[in-house]
């Protein structure tokens, strides 16, 4: 055993005395080193917690928001809470709900997620916390979250056109409506090419204020060569941010040889049958120029409309008709047919004194078929650019309803059955003109007035056998290419 030699020295400090014992040389002993805390008490040093990621950084005023956190530590151990901490600017307790209670965590990464809460706009101070079994609380490092003024929705409640002609100039009209009022710095139509080039339409709105009533844009006009183009609605808010609303399709197709009206030059609306017929332009269902909304025994008409007998395929839509299950007063027989019309729709589209609209149609065959492009609004504002029955194969009856004119134009051939034929119509304030294959063939001189304005309907009726003989075969077809407005 090693032998300690001591040196004592006795020494009076202050009245006391004390005894001041210094080892000799000879070996250290590590077992005399002071004993830790931790030592003294037998316990090991507690593990060391990561806060490997804490989320989000960001979140919109008002709107619920959970937390995501992940962490590890350098031994396992339980953590009697493990939570996510929220401090505003004055130091107040806004701790996100839904803490782990007697949670063990270990070298494995852990993840958390909070439930929600919603924050007023400002900059708060987050982090990881835990408590362990003595009790003692543990704060992870901090992040920043900034909460942002609110944003309202916007809406794009409709937006046109989806289809032109190319190298003749159209506008596009855009309908929005936000959640809440706010002003926007910029609202326009933006385009984009193949390539992703910026085509976008001139006149947008700067400084407009956007709030839950419909707003709508109609913009300059802009002429684009044949191809496919996305179009779609965006604004700017006043924090300087883009937003673009969701994107539709604009195809541009080649010019065709007819010859619109001289006096219209811009394409403002168009209905190419390219794709499945759009419900915010064409209702299909109803029309109140029908009695009964889908059927009207009064006009010797035998229709009822249904929805599925008008199909697009190919570039066109065909108007079928069928006998149908459905009988009219006196138990007669009526017939499913087809008809488009742009009452009752989202789009809400009319045309209007000045505009020119052509459609060019394929002629039925079947006796009984009576087709028409024609227009009507409130129980009237009726113009017919053309209806065609086939026990008169070559005449199209062109007629005014507004101010009351008509003609039977003998086409000589141009209009026959199953061959097709453009029509188109220009609405003169002081003359209506009907114009078959790009010849005006005839001048009303009476026109529609200044202020008039009516939907369109393109449809296939069924004639009863008052006037004109019924149907005998088992169907009855039409077709159409194209429906245009020049304005």
């Amino acid at each position: 055993m090693p032998r300690f030699i001591t040196r004592v020295r006795v020494g009076v400090i202050a009245g006391t005395v004390a005894l001041l014992v210094a080892p000799l040389a000879g070996p250290a002993r590590a077992d005399l080193a002071a004993p830790s805390a931790d030592h003294a008490q037998g316990r090991a040093a507690p593990p060391s917690v990561t806060q490997v990621r804490l989320s989000p950084e960001t979140a919109q005023a008002g709107i619920p928001v959970s937390a995501q956190l992940t962490v590890r530590s350098s031994a396992c151990f339980t953590a009697a809470v493990l939570g996510v901490g929220v401090r505003d600017a004055a130091g107040d307790n806004l701790d996100f709900p839904g803490e782990l209670t007697n949670q063990r965590v270990c070298p494995q990464d852990l993840s958390l997620t909070t439930g929600t809460r919603a924050f007023p706009a400002g900059t708060y101070r987050v982090f990881g916390f835990y408590q362990d079994q003595a009790g003692r609380w543990h704060n992870l490092p901090e992040k920043t979250l900034t909460v942002t003024a609110a944003v309202p929705s916007v809406t794009q409640v409709r937006l046109s056109p989806e289809t032109a002609q190319a190298g003749t100039p159209v506008s596009a009209q855009l309908t929005v409506r936000s959640s809440a009022c706010f002003t926007a710095a910029v609202l326009g139509v933006g385009v984009r090419d193949a390539a992703g080039d910026n085509l976008d339409f001139p006149g947008e709105l700067t400084n407009q204020a956007i709030c839950p009533q419909d707003l709508s844009l109609t913009t300059g006009t802009r002429a684009f060569p044949a191809g496919t183009y996305r179009v779609f609605g965006f604004y700017q808010d006043q924090a300087g941010r883009w937003h673009n609303l969701p994107e539709k399709t604009l195809t541009v197709t080649a010019a065709t040889g007819s010859t619109p009206f001289p006096g219209a030059t811009s394409l403002i609306w168009s209905e190419e049958f390219n794709g499945p017929l759009s419900a915010d332009r064409w209702n299909r269902s109803t029309s109140s120029s029908y009695r009964y909304g889908s059927y009207n025994p009064d006009d010797d008409k035998l229709d009822k409309l249904d929805p599925a007998k008008v199909t697009v395929a190919d570039g066109a839509a065909t108007f079928t008709a069928t006998p149908s299950a459905f009988k009219l007063s006196g138990n007669r027989q009526a017939w499913d047919t087809g008809l488009l019309t742009t009452e009752n729709t989202p789009e809400h589209f009319m045309v209007k004194t000045g505009d020119y609209v052509e459609t060019r149609v394929k002629l039925p065959s079947e006796l009984g078929a009576w087709p028409a492009l024609w227009t009507w609004r409130d129980g009237g504002h009726e113009v017919d650019s053309f209806e065609y029955h086939t026990d008169n194969p070559n005449l199209l009856e062109l007629t005014n309803h507004v101010k009351p004119a008509q003609h039977y134009w003998d086409s000589k051939g141009a209009a026959k059955p199953g061959e097709w034929v453009v029509i188109g119509t220009h609405y003169g304030a002081d003359s209506v003109g009907w114009y078959i294959n790009g010849v005006d063939v005839f001048e009303d001189h009476v026109g529609v007035g200044r202020d008039w304005s009516a939907y369109l309907i393109l449809n296939l009726s069924l004639c009863s056998g008052t006037f004109h003989p019924g149907p005998t075969a088992k169907s009855v077809s039409f077709a159409a290419d194209y429906v245009r407005v020049y304005r």
